[in-house]
């Protein structure tokens, strides 16, 4: 049978998160883009179908790179809407470690519909809640990613440093170093894709360092080299943190990071706020990237991350948007926004473009996960696509059609295709009973905080 060709025609705008030129529209066959048009051009070859474009703002799939899917139950939450991180942590702690593997599914979905909706083909989450009755949290929420037909990178995270040693967590949520890394061997052999198209890839993720000790996070660096996958923790999110450090282990964040085997290419590290010049130079230097988590880092007051002396020294950028019970939404173009204005408040609107902050959030994002497939349109790339529509009143008299996304608050995508396939059409999820689904999530997340 003949391959479909699909021709995207003439875009109202188009970010190709690179200098190609495609205002005439783009080919899609087999899932990947097959050719870039200039206005004016055809395809040079015909095509079965077309999508007139001409109302829609066309971006490469946004990439989240940094989630806890799980925290949808615990939005907006009245005992921690005021607290910074740490007590903020303590308190939630013990909600979270009555999670079950059908609220995690929920849960799961949620964030992943929500993300989806706002743009988002690409999701990172941070799981490391494995309580009594979770121990396949992974599974669960592989199961949801492949019905959604999303791109995942599911981290297994991990918590082995509990109250009774000195860590911030609960007992009840710990692990021991070799459930950790039997079960992370275990998710990389089951599930880990590699290669372009990978649909669900697996890295290890101790969760930071008040809540893991040095020895798991050494032995996970030995095993994700041994595996070839990557890895991904918290870091230098608060001063609370940098302070910990000190005191536990003599060290700071990047010392203590480097200690154990940590810093390199491979390794990807959520917020990034509080580095001094010198831990900036050699974090560049590592290749190390860092994920910008805007509304969880202001909600929390945690501070702003240093993007682009990150950037200038060799470090990469991607975008985040942390846990529903920092954020506490799953947007990732609202997302975009809000890094486009925080970043202007630390060096000023000249340098920080609308551009610049797409650019985070899809090609910047695309290489913290080690991948080269996603995150920009160029011929040989995969046809994930973003599509906007700019007809709502908020737009009404807006000019450049890009600025407009993120300067009038775009939030939410008409279509999405992900591997040449579409999978929200006229701003719905295909297959999705999206009423039953909060119906669900709100009765799983009473019932969470109900205990």
């Amino acid at each position: 049978m003949a391959a479909t060709r699909t021709w995207i025609m003439n875009p109202l705008a188009i970010f190709t998160a690179n200098d190609l030129d495609a205002t005439g529209g783009l080919v899609v066959e087999d899932g990947l883009i097959v050719e870039m048009l200039a206005a004016g051009q055809q395809p040079a070859a015909p095509c079965s179908h077309a999508f007139d474009a001409r109302e829609h703002v066309v971006l490469p799939g946004l990439i989240n790179t940094h989630h806890h899917f799980y925290q949808t139950l615990t939005r907006a939450w009245a005992p921690v809407v005021n607290q910074p991180l740490f007590p903020w942590l303590k308190t939630l702690y013990p909600v979270w470690a009555r999670l079950s593997p059908e609220q995690l599914a929920l849960a799961t979905k949620v964030a992943l519909a929500e993300l989806l909706l706002s743009g988002c083909s690409t999701a990172a989450d941070h799981h490391y809640l494995f309580p009594d009755g979770l121990e396949h949290a992974i599974d669960v929420q592989v199961g949801v990613v492949r019905e959604l037909g999303m791109r995942a990178m599911l981290t297994r995270g991990s918590m082995s440093l509990g109250e009774a040693d000195g860590g911030l967590p609960p007992q009840q949520t710990v692990q021991q170093g070799e459930v950790i890394l039997a079960d992370s061997q275990r998710l990389i052999g089951q599930y880990h894709e590699r290669g372009a198209g990978a649909q669900i890839q697996i890295a290890l993720a101790p969760c930071s360092p008040f809540s893991v000790t040095p020895a798991i996070m050494r032995a996970s660096a030995e095993l994700a080299g041994k595996l070839d996958v990557r890895l991904h923790t918290h870091l230098a999110e608060t001063l609370d943190e940098e302070e910990f450090c000190l005191q536990r282990f003599g060290l700071r964040t990047v010392d203590y990071l480097d200690s154990v085997g940590w810093l390199g290419p491979r390794t990807w590290l959520a917020h990034g706020i509080h580095f001094n010049p010198e831990e900036i130079a050699r974090l560049g230097a590592a290749g190390t990237g860092i994920s910008h988590c805007p509304c969880s880092n202001m909600r929390l007051a945690s501070g702003i991350c240093p993007t682009l002396e990150l950037q200038a020294a060799g470090a990469p950028i991607g975008i985040g948007v942390d846990g529903s019970a920092s954020n506490d939404a799953s947007n990732l173009i609202l997302e975009a926004r809000q890094a486009l204005y925080l970043q202007r408040l630390r060096y000023g609107a000249e340098r920080i473009t609308p551009e610049l902050a797409l650019g985070w959030a899809s090609k910047g994002s695309a290489k913290l996960l080690g991948r080269s497939d996603i995150g920009e349109l160029a011929v040989g790339k995969q046809a994930d696509l973003a599509f906007f529509k700019l007809d709502e009143l908020r737009f009404s008299g807006s000019h450049d059609p890009l600025s407009a996304l993120l300067l009038c608050g775009a939030d939410r995508a008409d279509r999405m295709m992900i591997g040449g396939r579409w999978r929200v059409i006229d701003g719905q999820v295909e297959g999705l009973d999206v009423a039953r689904l909060i119906a669900d999530h709100r009765q799983a997340a009473k019932a969470l905080i109900a205990g």
